[in-house]
């Protein structure tokens, strides 16, 4: 039970900072409780709807969503997911792992050579909204 509580608490971490809690949570779903790719890839998406709607509103209540075509990705990511479900649940659970596995380690080498994001801010503290009115404002 505690190594549930422990994976659980930091993939929520994780999702929280917008990284992507499934990083952590389905490699620690098959190396750790022994699931299939398929029931761990569900169970993550089962676990990142409550944990999603937290991290929303706390970005929402520092302004940090922006609404500008917000409705196409979800509407074009919903399709999308729908394809991938039906993909995954087609595809072999090997190819399938190593499929999520080369994903993840190609995200991970494009993050160690990438170079400083033109987004990030001076200060940690300000909203998205803040630093983009004291850009426009000089």
């Amino acid at each position: 039970m505690l190594l549930y509580a422990l994976t659980g608490f930091a993939a929520g971490v994780i999702s929280g900072l917008g990284i992507g809690g499934g990083a952590l949570l389905i490699p620690a779903l098959i190396f750790l409780f022994d699931k299939s790719q398929q029931a761990a890839q569900g169970i993550n998406l089962i676990y990142f709807i409550p944990t999603a709607i937290i991290a929303v509103i706390t970005h929402a209540k520092k302004g940090n969503i922006q609404k500008q075509g917000m409705f196409k990705l979800i509407l074009f990511g919903l399709i999308g997911a729908s394809c991938g479900a039906a993909l995954a649940l087609w595809m072999e659970p090997t190819a399938l792992r190593r499929i999520f596995g080369f994903f993840l380690l190609g995200m991970g080498v494009i993050e160690i050579f990438k170079k400083g994001d033109k987004h990030d801010r001076s200060n940690g503290t300000n909203s998205l909204r803040e630093h983009e009115d004291a850009l426009q404002n000089g």
